[in-house]
């Protein structure tokens, strides 16, 4: 007999070699229904194993999220499958689950086409209707190797050849259909029901740019029709956002093939970077930083110094030029500990807040390049506080409110944090990131605020905190960051005088709100669909005259709401008012003020709201007083 221990923490005995749904059976006929897989001391097995010590056990049906990868994982089977039998000449390689579904990479002379999708999708269906079970099998790499190759499967006999000969080679067969798979997998074909074939792109086999190009299909599955059409009503939404689209439709930037992931603003879409920064800058300066500018290159021994050339070389733009190496500043953190080394610096000038609007280059790889939300020149709200250790606590309580202000005026109310501790590959001795992490600790349970831990993910000279917003899809960005960091003001000789007059390394607290103006920028557009607040907008009211013996009134009327700081833009052409009205609005700004021959002779303006059908007819002082009262709510 052995004892099996289950969540609610009651014990039952079974007879040795019991598989898992035998239990689930003896629990409840609906459990066994909906059972999928078992969790045997925490590892996720097959309900079909027999199980024969000891071990605490859990039933997950479609309920928990850990099936959610069961079911893609199955998923992936039931593709290939599916493709095998309605392209008999095409070879399977391999098919993970990944995050919100999975995929498949085929090797197939001839390209995919849509109709192909809707086919296999189809097809699909067919097999989880036949219900087939997922079986699985034990065989040696041997006959492993030689099954596939029998089956024209060269690429499955290459992955199994690079397996070590000593192991057991696990395979899962439904229908005709055979795998090479570690499992597991929940009963049958008949659980996943609740799936969608997305796209085709191409992928290298093993992810290498010098082997052949293979087609990737990827889909989508869910453990219920509400989760899969919530899924895709998600990704219509997220399509309909796309940030790239909208920066062409808003007239906001560009990007061209001689300046691969660099950006070029026009000037609607500068209006919106400089509103940011300078809403930026009106934090950092009542937060007491100083703003500095540091050079955009510098030679390599700094790097090699500070650490960052082992790590982030290959990351690196290089320029050799009479015989030095010169890097383009993938961060600004060695620039800044320059700045604190110039002169003595006392215990009574920390905490030392240091900020810049950093000009950064990284060498992303093209494939990766991805709109603003990946680019290779960006600017980042950069900022480093040198302080002493008894200070840490207090800064990061004081940062982590400015966050959540800053956050909450640009909408985003929903907030994670991630707590990420030493990487495998680091700088500076464990004490140091014993200490390090300790007081990151501290500082953030003052704070007030709960995280989730993130293991290994932390900056090579420091753990972080990561805070991830979530925008109105429902999708996570992660952008600010709070690091403290030990290593770096020791590897760069940063010091001050201590109260007993010996000389001390202050502590470097590494901080970032929005990141990267950049991917912020590309954020906003999507949560906002481009219909920025009046305070955000690139033109905040847009002015129509109706005929053109206005002109000369919105033309004066231009010039002051500029004058008083207000973005405002007029359109005096010849086109007829319904016309100019629905121009502005396709641009979505915010406020259109229509002025015909009464509003002329009152002074006054009709304001029309973008997405109302109100309208409200308004004095030009009180039009003036309207935006700057906005405005100062976030710059006051």
């Amino acid at each position: 007999m052995i004892n099996i221990t289950f969540p609610d923490g009651s014990k039952k005995q079974f007879h040795k070699g019991i598989t898992g749904a035998e239990i689930a059976s003896s629990i409840s006929k609906s459990l066994a229904k909906s059972a999928m897989v078992v969790s045997v001391d925490g590892e996720l097995k097959d309900l079909s194993l027999p199980i024969h010590k000891d071990c605490v056990l859990r039933i997950l049906t479609e309920n928990d999220p850990e099936a959610l990868e069961i079911i893609r994982h199955d998923a992936a089977h039931i593709i290939a499958e599916a493709a095998k039998e309605l392209f008999p000449d095409i070879q399977v390689t391999i098919g993970p689950a990944i995050k919100d579904g999975f995929y498949y990479d085929f090797a197939r002379s001839v390209p995919f086409t849509t109709d192909d999708l809707a086919k296999i999708e189809l097809k699909m269906h067919e097999i989880v209707k036949r219900n087939e079970s997922f079986n699985r099998e034990e065989c040696s790499r041997e006959q492993a190797i030689k099954m596939f190759k029998q089956m024209g499967e060269h690429y499955k006999a290459e992955i199994i050849a690079s397996i070590p000969e000593d192991q057991t080679i696990t395979l899962y067969r439904q229908g005709n259909f055979v795998d090479l798979c570690r499992g597991p997998h929940c009963p049958s074909t008949g659980r996943i029901k609740h799936f969608k074939l997305m796209k085709v792109a191409g992928a290298y086999w093993r992810g290498d740019s010098n082997n052949e190009m293979l087609q990737r299909i990827y889909g989508t599955a869910w453990a219920t029709k509400e989760q899969l059409d919530e899924h895709l009503y998600r990704l219509e939404e997220a399509e309909k956002r796309d940030h790239r689209k909208l920066g062409r439709e808003l007239n906001l930037f560009h990007f061209q093939e001689e300046a691969q992931g660099m950006v070029f603003w026009h000037e609607k879409g500068w209006n919106l970077y400089r509103t940011i920064e300078s809403y930026i800058r009106r934090k950092l300066q009542k937060a007491n930083y100083i703003e500095v500018k540091t050079p955009l290159m510098v030679d390599r021994k700094l790097w090699e110094a500070s650490g960052h050339w082992e790590k982030f070389r290959e990351d690196m733009f290089t320029v050799e030029t009479e015989d030095r190496t010169y890097a383009l500043k993938p961060m600004s953190c060695p620039c800044h500990i320059q700045i604190f080394n110039q002169g003595t610096k006392s215990y009574r000038d920390l905490p030392i807040r240091m900020a810049e609007f950093g000009c950064c280059h990284r060498n992303e790889s093209s494939g990766g390049l991805h709109g603003l939300l990946r680019v290779r020149n960006f600017v980042q709200d950069d900022g480093h506080i040198f302080c002493s250790e008894d200070q840490i606590n207090a800064e990061t309580v004081e940062f982590c409110k400015s966050l959540l202000e800053v956050y909450k005026d640009f909408g985003f109310l929903k907030i994670k944090v991630k707590f990420s501790d030493r990487p495998d590959v680091r700088a500076g001795e464990d004490s140091v990131w014993d200490k390090a992490e300790s007081s990151l600790k501290a500082a953030v349970e003052e704070a007030g605020l709960e995280y989730e831990m993130n293991p290994g993910e932390g900056a090579f000279y420091g753990p972080k905190l990561e805070f991830v917003l979530t925008d109105a899809v429902g999708r996570d960005w992660q952008c600010g960051t709070f690091q403290v960091d030990f290593v770096l003001p020791e590897r760069l000789s940063a010091e001050y005088v201590a109260p007993g007059g010996e000389k001390k390394r202050p502590v470097m607290l590494h901080r970032a709100i929005i990141g990267t103006f950049e991917r912020f920028i590309g954020i906003l557009i999507e949560e906002y669909a481009g219909k920025f607040p009046l305070w955000l907008a690139p033109t905040q009211i847009a002015l129509v005259g109706i005929t053109n013996d206005q002109d000369d009134y919105l033309s004066s009327l231009n010039a002051k709401l500029i004058d008083a700081g207000i973005r405002s833009e007029l359109d005096i052409s010849r086109e007829k008012v319904n016309y100019k009205i629905r121009n502005f609005s396709n641009l979505k700004v915010p406020i259109i003020a229509v002025v015909g021959k009464k509003e002329q002779e009152s002074e006054t303006v009709t304001l029309r709201y973008l997405g109302s059908d109100e309208q409200k007819t308004i004095s030009v002082d009180e039009l003036i007083a309207l935006v700057l009262t906005d405005n100062k709510k976030y710059f006051g």
